[in-house]
């Protein structure tokens, strides 16, 4: 455990019952505290090396089953809201990425046993003993015990993650934002295919629990029209210009900022952190932490025909963008962008405030009764 897990108080010190609040989105200078509080030694970048390689894993037994989208991106939401309060080395990525997909198969209603997952994600991580199987599925043939093992732990680790979001069912997409308000600024089909595209490589990152969705679709939005100033211009030239001109209205502020709720700071943060996703897939495309690009296939086979396909994690396409051009593209948008705001934790000026003490405590404990509350202090009560 880290300094932080070392003066978690003793079952003594608990309180007799203890309030738990959800918080649906965080700060900046929260994701950086928690991140930093749960990384242990490891180092930036090999955090997110982890967290690509967690993605990824549920990308392929999600899309090996058969899931939506949205049971998909929940997953990975869930997965990194979970090592927010937990720390990365108490953990194996693969217990932690299969109950997350777990809860969020209950919360989108696509239930799967957790055998049936474990099972299939056998196939995913022991491609060589699925190619042996003797059955149509490729359901690898585990020691009944060790499948046991993994079952209990899966559903171990489900309780803990059911506690990091107060059991709050409720989760909200950005994907529909997408096509209305890429409708609403009249962009191409084209575009809007890659914004989408950039909002399934979003739930990569940390940008859904720190910004609601419409923020998150604006953002994709936002990008994909930078995007294109890489690509060479369409023969419908003036398709390229309503494209451009998305870019050109989101950079600015004005009116669109009070009728979709956003900021053009918050979008250009987006921007940074999805074409860094881009450049290090482009950078290291061999790598299994490559994004679904937007001007790519999927790389993943039908459910229904998903027998006849090799078994194993499916290779991600390749980035039709090079790394220098997305490096040029952030250089040019640091140079013409907003001046940044300050980043206020909610509620506190330390967000470790928010999380420390008896809060992380009580996570995952049976001492005391806890009362969770699906929504954040001051909020509760209204509505909520």
């Amino acid at each position: 455990m880290d300094s932080g897990h070392s003066r978690v108080p003793s079952p003594s010190q608990l309180p007799a019952s203890f309030s738990k609040y959800h918080h649906p989105y965080f700060t900046s200078a929260e994701v950086q505290h928690l991140s930093e509080k749960q990384r242990g030694k490891l180092s930036a970048t090999q955090e997110e090396k982890a967290r690509q390689q967690a993605c990824g894993f549920i990308e392929a037994v999600g899309s090996k089953i058969g899931f939506p989208r949205k049971t998909l991106a929940t997953a990975q939401n869930l997965y990194h809201r979970f090592h927010l309060f937990f720390p990365r080395k108490d953990f194996n990525y693969h217990d932690v990425t299969l109950a997350a997909l777990y809860v969020s198969t209950k919360m989108h209603d696509t239930l799967k046993k957790p055998r049936e997952i474990l099972m299939v994600s056998y196939a995913v991580r022991f491609p060589e003993l699925a190619a042996k199987s003797k059955s149509v599925g490729g359901e690898v043939d585990m020691d009944p015990p060790t499948a046991e093992n993994d079952r209990q732990r899966l559903l171990a680790v489900e309780r803990l993650i059911l506690e990091t979001i107060c059991f709050n069912f409720t989760s909200k997409m950005p994907f529909s934002y997408v096509i209305k308000i890429g409708r609403k600024l009249k962009a191409s089909k084209k575009l809007i295919k890659c914004a989408w595209r950039l909002t399934i490589d979003s739930h990569r990152t940390l940008v859904p629990i720190m910004y609601p969705p419409n923020t998150v679709a604006l953002g994709c939005l936002y990008t994909a029209s930078l995007l294109t100033t890489l690509e060479p211009p369409p023969s419908p030239l003036v398709e390229a210009q309503l494209d451009s001109r998305v870019a050109t209205i989101l950079k600015e502020k004005g009116d669109w900022e009070r009728t979709y709720l956003a900021e053009a700071e918050d979008l250009e943060e987006i921007a940074h952190v999805l074409i860094d996703l881009l450049i290090q897939a482009a950078q290291n495309p061999s790598a299994n932490t490559s994004p679904r690009t937007p001007a790519s296939p999927s790389p993943h086979p039908s459910p229904r025909n998903q027998h006849l396909s090799p078994v194993g994690t499916p290779q991600p396409p390749p980035i039709p963008y090079k790394a220098d051009q997305l490096i040029r593209l952030k250089i040019m948008m640091r140079q013409n962008e907003h001046p940044l705001r300050p980043q206020q934790p909610l509620g506190s000026a330390d967000p470790s405030e928010l999380y420390n003490g008896n809060d992380i405590a009580m996570l995952g404990r049976n001492q005391g009764t806890v009362r969770f509350l699906f929504g954040p202090p001051g909020i509760v009560g209204q509505g909520v």
